[in-house]
């Protein structure tokens, strides 16, 4: 096996640590979402609003880890076209040697500041990692939206068949808050299993 063939090895199996890494934060997320409902049900609502904002965060986590997955297959297929074609140039080997050891790190920033130093060695970029780079945005952020946590807060408790009185927009009942919820979670039910699709 040549040194790249091991490199290109290392890149499949990051993007599948990565996929891994994305399963954990939905079992996490499933369970911080058991938490606000019993957090809701014993009227402690401070608690349910910091599992809910738990819950939150380890979505959008997943989500990041989904995309870098699929971000770092994509540059694997390009590698392996390179090494196919006996096209690997001194600038990508050069790329390639602090690789290992940010693959290991699982830390999205240097990952995803890795993939950029590949793509950068392929004179064309294809047009779906493109996307996924604009979609990317700042895959470190850990603030988490008020209002998603006030919509799961909502859905929780009409799952506990409660009714919550929290603060919400003018005009906005806790039935429409779960609405849009449900929508919303079933846009991105949608662009998870698209996203899965791609990687997979």
């Amino acid at each position: 096996m040549s040194k790249m063939e091991k490199h290109l090895f290392n890149l499949r199996f990051a993007a599948k640590d990565l996929q891994r890494n994305a399963k954990k934060c939905d079992k996490e997320e499933k369970t911080e979402k058991s938490k606000v409902k019993q957090a809701i049900q014993k009227g402690n609502m401070e608690a349910a609003k910091i599992h809910a904002e738990n819950a939150i965060r380890q979505k959008h986590q997943s989500i990041n880890y989904l995309r870098m997955s699929a971000r770092v297959d994509a540059v694997a297929s390009r590698v392996q076209t390179a090494v196919t074609m006996n096209q690997v140039s001194k600038s990508m080997s050069g790329v390639v040697k602090s690789m290992d050891a940010t693959l290991k790190s699982m830390n999205l920033e240097k990952i995803s500041a890795l993939m950029d130093k590949f793509e950068n060695q392929f004179e064309t970029l294809d047009v779906q990692t493109a996307q996924m780079e604009n979609t990317m945005g700042n895959t470190t952020t850990l603030t988490t939206p008020q209002s998603e946590v006030d919509m799961l807060l909502h859905e929780m408790a009409d799952e506990a068949g409660l009714d919550l009185n929290l603060e919400l927009p003018p005009g906005q009942t806790s039935s429409l808050a779960s609405s849009v919820a449900s929508s919303e979670q079933d846009e991105l039910s949608q662009r998870l299993s698209r996203l899965r699709d791609q990687v997979s």
